[in-house]
């Protein structure tokens, strides 16, 4: 289980640990996938499988993000300006990949390399509405790229359940070059699959726990169907 936005934390090496934003604009999800670190634990626990957790907020520098994305180091995200990447230069952007972006990665390739077989379980989580657009209807949703090897059991059993709204590459395409599964996954050629839980049904620790719950089953599932 990977989680890359499991924290909002800035570290002190950045700008003294203040981004500049309102405490409010640090607990949304623009600053760390809200409930996300709490269901991978879950699942991790459920399927008894090792996780690994950012402690870095995206606004930091994003670990989900290849080195060469323009959206690696955010200024504007859903209305709220970052004032301490504002006039964020390449060197800065390259102290911070330094310090939190590679270590992150560095600590995933060291874990695939230590086990046998290794699948890769993304868990992110969305906000049901940016400002201005329209509602997410989605509860969860399942991202994937080429390979489909996990990621169509999953939905095939996600589907099944009759309370959900289950998203095929929604709300975000599972296609994103360089990104943390493309890096690690598709470019290694292993198994893999992106679970994103709409973050208004994980805003506590029981829900997390819950969903987790609920997914490590059908996750277990998945990939004892797969052709893995």
């Amino acid at each position: 289980m990977t989680c890359d936005h499991a924290s909002n934390r800035v570290p002190p090496e950045v700008a003294g640990g203040d981004l500049g934003l309102p405490p409010e604009d640090m607990a949304r999800h623009i600053a760390y996938d809200v409930g996300a670190a709490g269901v991978a634990r879950a699942l991790a626990e459920a399927l008894d499988a090792p996780v690994i957790l950012s402690d870095f907020s995206r606004l930091v520098i994003d670990p989900n993000r290849g080195e060469d994305d323009p959206t690696l180091c955010m200024k504007i995200y859903d209305g709220s300006i970052i004032p301490a990447n504002r006039h964020a230069d390449a060197a800065e952007v390259e102290r911070r990949l330094e310090l939190f972006h590679r270590p992150y990665h560095r600590g995933i390739e060291r874990l695939l390399a230590a086990r046998p077989d290794p699948v890769i379980v993304a868990v992110h989580s969305f906000t049901p509405q940016f400002v201005g657009r329209p509602p997410r209807p989605w509860h969860v949703g399942v991202l994937y790229a080429g390979d489909t090897r996990l990621a169509y059991p999953l939905l095939a059993r996600l589907n099944a359940e009759p309370d959900l709204c289950v998203g095929d590459n929604q709300p975000y395409s599972g296609h994103l070059p360089g990104d943390a599964l493309d890096r690690h996954g598709v470019q290694r050629g292993l198994p893999h699959v992106l679970v994103e839980v709409r973050n208004d049904l994980i805003g506590t620790a029981e829900e997390q726990r819950a969903w987790g719950l609920r997914l490590a089953p059908m996750l277990d599932a998945a990939l004892r169907n797969a052709e893995v």
